[in-house]
């Protein structure tokens, strides 16, 4: 594994980033093509979980210093305007959100789409893998720690928090009528 075969916890580390990163690449694309219909919330909550636990792993740990201090060109980045336009048609009404900017500094707030963080995210993780697979493991890992404290995370926490919010949406708002017939058939079962 080139530069990190001598330490075996950044090795796995790296190793499971990339499995990771490669998840939510493959269902992001998968559930932007349409190929999901009836799933698209909850493979989006789980791929979403799974990429930001793996980040929170990456923003636990000290500073990953690459032997370079500069970052190599990984070559072109990732197109993720397709990812970003399907993604926007899937989630039409409801893709546009607002939120806190920083709640940490005051209550300021400003706009974001799904759409928009879900492919910051896919970017990022597209970035590193480029990395990673160019045999650059550490630069790999560099970019994916930096790019999860200093954007993807937080965009990821974000979209994550919609998700939620939607599919909560999704099965809570429910007519009383159809809520009462709902658990009169769950109680006859």
């Amino acid at each position: 594994m080139g530069e990190i075969e001598n330490d075996p916890d950044l090795r796995e580390i790296a190793e499971g980033m990339a499995a990771q990163a490669r998840a939510f690449l493959t269902t992001a694309t998968q559930v932007a093509s349409g190929a999901a219909p009836g799933a698209v919330l909850p493979l989006l909550l789980l791929a979403l979980s799974d990429a930001l636990a793996a980040g929170a792993r990456l923003g636990a740990m000290g500073d990953v210093v690459p032997v370079e201090r500069f970052e190599p060109d990984a070559g072109r980045d990732t197109d993720v305007d397709p990812l970003r336009t399907a993604l926007a048609q899937l989630f039409d009404g409801f893709d546009d959100y607002a939120e806190i900017t920083d709640p940490l500094v005051g209550a300021e707030v400003g706009a974001a789409s799904l759409s928009g963080d879900l492919a910051c995210v896919a970017e990022c993780l597209a970035k590193g893998l480029q990395h990673y697979d160019g045999g650059r493991e550490l630069e790999g890992l560099w970019w994916w720690q930096f790019s999860y404290v200093s954007l993807w995370g937080e965009r990821a926490a974000s979209a994550l928090r919609v998700l939620q919010l939607a599919l909560a949406h999704l099965r809570l708002d429910v007519e009383d009528d159809v809520a009462a017939e709902a658990e009169y058939d769950a109680l006859q079962s």
